[in-house]
This record gives structure tokens, C-alpha cells and sequence, in this order.
């Protein structure tokens, strides 16, 4: 069993997180740590807000990562990702702080992050980070988020 002593927010009811600097992202202990797997998450309506206009934005974003000694515990995952509702952030400065989190509480052996933004303007921004390279021999499928080709 995985020991959840740990966790704050994982069972109990908590407020959402207005900002994501306030989010507490929380981790358990890795299972199957020394075997090399990939965890995905899909945020699939992943919203925050234009920093100039306060309109808006919407991405469906993917995260993968081989796990070192640790796992991000999924509802406060959810919870930060939550907390862009109401934050005003360029496309590019909300997908690489995500990684940049998740990198800093989770110390993975790899990491990346596709964001598939849906375009203001017409003009779709995607954003991708990853930490170097996938180690070998991992099973690594593509992300498969087609890129924005509007009315088509």
C-alpha cells in the first residue's frame, strides 16, 4: 500500500487554488522505483487568461514522465492546473512553469510537456519542453494532439 500519511489535500474537501504559486502539488512514493515506465496526464481544457486582455485561454496539454523515486499525486495536479484559471500568463510562460514544478517536486529522470494551444488571432501557439532526452528502451508514444487546422 502507499503510504498517503503525507497528504494535505488527497480524501479531504479543499478550496481551489486562486494562483498557481499558492497550489501545493504533492507527491507519494514511486511503487516500481528502478524500472523506467512513463506516466502520462491530459488536461484536455486547460484554461488560463490572456495577461493584456483578461480574456480566455484554452489548451489541451500533455505531460509525460519517467518517474524517479516519486509520483505526483493526481488530485493535486488537478488542483494546480485548476489554479490557471483566473491567472494572467503567456501560453509559453504557463507551460514551461508547469514543467519547471513538477520537475522541482518530482526530481524525474525525464520529463516533458506538449501545450496545444487554441488560437486568439488565428495564430495557434504551441509550446513543448522536456528536460534532455528520453532514456532508452522506454516506451514513449507520441502525444497525438493534431495540430490546430481550423475550419479545414
Amino acid at each position: 500500500m502507499t503510504d498517503t500519511s503525507s497528504l494535505s489535500q488527497l480524501g479531504r474537501q479543499v478550496e481551489a487554488p486562486q494562483k498557481p504559486e499558492e497550489a501545493v502539488l504533492e507527491k507519494v512514493p514511486n511503487g516500481n522505483q528502478g524500472t523506467d515506465y512513463v506516466v502520462r496526464f491530459t488536461a484536455p481544457e486547460f484554461t488560463s487568461l490572456c495577461p493584456m486582455t483578461g480574456q480566455p485561454d484554452f489548451a489541451h496539454i500533455v505531460i509525460d514522465y519517467i518517474p524517479d523515486a516519486h509520483l505526483v499525486e493526481s488530485k493535486s495536479l488537478k488542483l494546480f492546473l485548476h489554479s490557471f484559471r483566473n491567472h494572467g500568463a503567456f501560453h509559453e510562460d504557463c507551460s514551461v512553469y508547469i514543467a519547471k514544478r513538477l520537475v522541482e517536486l518530482l526530481e524525474p529522470k525525464w520529463l516533458r510537456i506538449g501545450a496545444y494551444w487554441y488560437p486568439r488571432g488565428g495564430i495557434p501557439i504551441d509550446v513543448f519542453w522536456q528536460t534532455g532526452e528520453a532514456p532508452q528502451g522506454v516506451w514513449l508514444p507520441e502525444q497525438g494532439v493534431a495540430t490546430y487546422r481550423g475550419r479545414g
